[in-house]
């Protein structure tokens, strides 16, 4: 089974129970009721990416559905936390791009957003042969990348949070969900 579709969202929960928090993640983004397997980083060749309601109106309720989900929950006061997917796509639909995922603390959604999208934009070009200097910032990476004419797209969904006064469980959730 080789997916065809593939849509992006970001959710955050809060609950004094984490699997509740968790639960709550899921609902704000909106694919609570799938049964979600996650499984690793590829973006299949060829697979569209669409709108997260295009790809809810596809699922089924109770439906097994693969994922790449970022996730990340604390219950400490005043904490920033983030869960983070990148993607990067190559220029050759025909070859497969990547998917990564980034959990972290203390980073804002575009650090933390940043971060992701430079893994997958790595991952790929290693794939891909594109010579690059790992000790290089990010926006210098990006520029090698698109120049080399291999690597057509990098982009992130991030969701970040700040755990409330009272610490209840905070969960953050980004997902690449896939639609067979």
């Amino acid at each position: 089974m080789v997916p065809q579709k593939v849509f992006f969202t970001k959710g955050v929960g809060r609950h004094k129970e984490m699997l509740q928090s968790f639960e709550a993640a899921l609902r704000d983004a909106g694919i609570e009721k799938f049964n979600l397997v996650s499984v690793s980083s590829i973006h299949p060749p060829g697979c569209k990416n669409v709108s997260r309601t295009q790809g809810l109106k596809e699922l089924s309720p109770g439906e097994v559905v693969f994922c790449v989900m970022a996730r990340n929950a604390t219950n400490e006061s005043n904490r920033l936390l983030a869960s983070s997917v990148g993607l990067a796509l190559p220029a050759d639909t025909s070859h497969y791009g990547y998917l990564s995922e980034h959990h972290s603390f203390g980073e804002t959604d575009q650090k933390a957003g940043e971060y992701a999208e430079d893994l997958a934009a790595s991952m790929l070009a290693s794939t891909l042969g594109v010579e690059f200097d790992v000790n290089q910032a990010w926006d210098e990476r990006e520029q090698i990348y698109k120049v080399s004419g291999k690597i057509v797209k990098t982009t992130n969904i991030t969701q970040s949070a700040i755990v409330d006064k009272n610490g209840l469980w905070t969960t953050v959730i980004a997902v690449a969900v896939f639609i067979p």
